[in-house]
């Protein structure tokens, strides 16, 4: 007899291993699933750009940086926006500011740019905001700009009032089927009276200004502002200048940060006000016949700052009661641009002051 067939007249199922070599297979594998399970998860591992991402971003934000990359002593990187807010932020609450990865203090002149790190960012992939294709960073805003089908654009006909904003792909069927071209002279003369006042406000700015440099008496100065803290319970950040020369007297600049908040470092948007004023020109009034003295100034870029501002005329009679200008808003770009000011030690800019003769 067999030993299948005595197994099967024994009750036994052929088929059926016995438990003690059932046990010893669970830990015997093939040379092949051992491989496979050595390797560490090929299938999942992120692309070389994808951990560069992680490991290059910005420690503030966590995203990768656009422009320039800053570093504490301890080579933790911060981009240049977060890092300008930083130190903005400690300035405003009276702190020293430091890193947010190990509290190391961090300072414009003991932070320093990372060149390595910046231009191997400026080479690793990103997304197009309007087509969703990846295109290295460096090339990004040019593709945006210029090349990318998917990218918006307007009609060529906006001046006359067309408001179609759509894809760049679709702009050349829409302009073929454009209702404006064919409007009447008093409907394209609406739009473009809109367009006249706005040029005439510009035109207006600088014909002031043209006037204003025919005055005989101008001064120039190069202003300087420094930080420091009023005396109130909450310790509120001002500005102020050193006493400067102008026709004859003394005067000093003044600013503050976001004049209408009671606590400026709850707000993430944050604005600039200054004033001029004239701290001994009550000494010079003093005479039995004061004569009032009819200003009017403008802040610019001047050679040593590179503060951004619109340029915008302020007019103002100071006089023996009345030597104070009002606050008024100093015409930053954005919040960006205070904070990066906020940043520095001190602002500089240009002050040109105009003296109305009567």
């Amino acid at each position: 007899m067999s030993e299948q067939e005595a197994a099967t007249s024994s009750g036994e199922n052929p088929m059926e291993i016995p438990e003690s070599q059932e046990k010893k297979e669970e830990f015997v594998e093939p040379d092949a699933k051992k491989r496979k399970i050595s390797k560490r998860n090929d299938e999942t591992t992120f692309k070389l750009e994808d951990r560069l991402g992680g490991i290059l971003c910005c420690a503030v934000c966590l995203d990768l940086p656009r422009a320039a990359v800053y570093q504490c002593t301890n080579g933790h990187l911060m981009c240049a926006g977060c890092f300008t807010h930083v130190l903005a932020d400690a300035r405003l609450r009276d702190e020293t500011a430091t890193c947010p990865s190990c509290r190391v203090e961090i300072s414009k002149t003991s932070a320093t740019r990372n060149l390595a790190v910046e231009n191997a960012v400026s080479e690793l992939p990103n997304e197009c905001q309007f087509c969703n294709k990846e295109y290295p960073r460096n090339s990004l805003e040019r593709h945006e700009e210029q090349e990318c089908e998917e990218r918006i654009s307007g009609c060529k006909f906006c001046r006359i009032g067309c408001p179609w904003r759509g894809p760049e792909h679709e702009r050349q069927e829409h302009e073929n089927q454009c209702a404006h071209p064919h409007r009447t002279g008093a409907e394209v003369m609406d739009s473009l009276l809109v367009m006249d006042q706005e040029q005439a406000e510009e035109k207006k700015l600088y014909d002031n200004i043209f006037d204003l440099l025919g005055y005989e008496k101008i001064a120039f100065n190069e202003i300087q502002l420094k930080p420091y803290r009023t005396d109130e319970f909450v310790h509120r950040l001002f500005y102020e200048s050193s006493r400067f020369s102008a026709f004859n007297n003394q005067w000093v600049v003044k600013a503050r940060i976001n004049n209408c908040h009671k606590d400026p470092t709850q707000s993430s948007e944050r604005d600039m006000t200054y004033q001029v004023s004239s701290v001994s020109f009550q000494l010079i009034l003093k005479s039995k016949s004061p004569t009032p003295l009819s200003l009017n100034y403008v802040v610019l870029r001047g050679p040593v700052g590179d503060i951004k501002v619109k340029p915008r005329i302020y007019e103002f009679d100071f006089t023996e009661q009345n030597n104070e200008s009002p606050y008024v808003s100093l015409p930053l770009p954005d919040t960006a641009e205070c904070n990066r000011l906020l940043a520095a030690k001190t602002i500089n800019f240009r002050l040109i002051m105009f003296l109305a003769s009567k």
